[in-house]
């Protein structure tokens, strides 16, 4: 049976990621494998950085892209000591790529330079690490993952098309994995004009998942630098605890609320076909991580989830009526064209308040179009913490020398936006 292992940023960022990567994939030789690969580190910003710099006629273009091909030379120049390797050239000719683009000045909208430039961090860090999979004996098929990934033409959030995706993934992927291992690239995809898509930042998880069902395989392994999902993230509480097993269910609810460890849209296709979702440490080869799967066990501790530099928008009528159903969904409507997502809502009677990621040129253009018909207040700089199997503790634990500007309860959830009291 196929399984599919996916690896992240964190664990290709160097050499020596590059080679655990190796030792990882040696100590299963006879697994049915497909390898789904990030870009190496924090590439894929050191890209956007370049997508934008090049969008707005910046200076410093060129010199940040060659700081990108030097951080990808100097890593394979730490792999493989001849230098007249076959990768040198591989990762030189997938850089021409963006040579070509940016030596013309933009026409195309951003969004579909977006897509062009910050891709080719997956394209390169797949070819350096099969290069090297080859060069220690597991021998492996670089493949691309836009011969299958098929998505409609919505630049940086590509919609998948189900039925080609599965079609070719059947007919031209699954042959190859029943011969060796293939490594592939995760956040992109092609539209039928053959155009580079991406599926949305952080996306690789949401490759690995699409693999897996197309594929029908037996199992699915992310590699983190974390033993697996922490009830809470690190970087804000000194103490968490690893969650040893979690249903769907559980895991679709804090991915959506902003779990980093998952991507929200990988966990649907794994249910759909009951593929079981490991997250594993690619640090420490003996813990057990996370197994995700069908269970009806509740979560055992609460789960807290983090997300800052939020806006809350509160909407009002200009005439002081009702926010009604038709409020509602003309103000759907221009958050649907702003492609503005909600990470909370409260409707009252004489408002209707969300809160969003900031991004100053969306939220100003948004503000703009909403004002038109409702008064539009807005506040920036706040935090939205999510508090999954909530109690009164957890909440105090969350609030102290905090000001709540919007609290929203359901029976197992509380969200609440909230700043700094001084």
């Amino acid at each position: 049976m196929i399984e599919v292992y996916k690896f992240g940023g964190a664990s290709l960022k160097d050499a020596e990621g590059i080679k655990n990567i190796s030792s990882i994939i040696a100590l299963n030789p006879h697994k049915q494998l497909l390898i789904v690969l990030s870009a190496m580190g924090r590439t894929t910003d050191s890209l956007e950085m370049l997508a934008k710099a090049y969008f707005t006629g910046a200076a410093d273009v060129q010199q940040i892209f060659i700081r990108i091909k030097d951080y990808h030379e100097k890593v394979a120049e730490a792999l493989f000591e001849d230098t007249g390797h076959p990768v040198f050239d591989d990762i030189a000719n997938t850089f021409v790529e963006i040579d070509w683009i940016i030596e013309e000045e933009p026409y195309d909208n951003y969004d579909y330079i977006y897509d062009q430039i910050v891709s080719i961090g997956e394209l390169v860090s797949s070819k350096i690490v099969s290069h090297y999979l080859n060069h220690q004996g597991i021998l492996n098929q670089w493949v691309d993952a836009r011969n299958y990934i098929q998505t409609d033409n919505t630049h940086r959030e590509g919609r998948v098309d189900w039925n080609k995706t599965t079609y070719l993934t059947e007919t031209l992927l699954q042959p190859i994995l029943q011969k060796q291992i293939a490594v592939t690239q995760g956040f992109i995809g092609s539209t039928s004009e053959n155009f580079t898509t991406t599926l949305g930042r952080e996306g690789s998880d949401y490759t690995a998942a699409i693999f897996a069902s197309c594929l029908k395989a037996a199992a699915v392994t992310i590699w983190k630098d974390v033993p697996g999902v922490l009830n809470a993230d690190p970087k804000w509480f000194d103490y968490t605890e690893l969650i040893p097993q979690l249903s769907y269910y559980d895991a679709i609810e804090l991915a959506y609320y902003g779990a980093t460890v998952i991507h929200p849209k990988t966990i649907k296709p794994l249910q759909n076909n009951g593929i079981p979702l490991h997250v594993r440490s690619f640090l420490d080869l003996e813990a057990p991580g996370t197994l995700i799967g069908n269970t009806d066990k509740p979560l055992e501790v609460p789960s807290f989830i983090f997300k800052v530099d939020q806006v809350l928008i509160s909407i009002y009528p200009k005439d002081f009526s009702f926010i009604i159903e038709e409020n509602l969904s003309q103000i759907f409507d221009i958050l649907h064209q702003h492609r503005i997502k909600v990470n909370t809502m409260l409707n009252t009677a004489l408002s209707f308040s969300i809160s969003i990621d900031n991004d100053d040129a969306k939220i100003m253009k948004l503000i703009e179009t909403l004002s038109a018909t409702y008064r539009v207040k807005y506040n920036k700089g706040l935090e939205l913490v999510t508090i999954r199997y909530y109690n009164q503790q957890t909440i105090e634990r969350v609030t102290v020398s905090k000001k709540v500007l919007l609290e929203v309860k359901s029976r197992h959830t509380c969200q609440m936006v909230m700043r700094d009291m001084n």
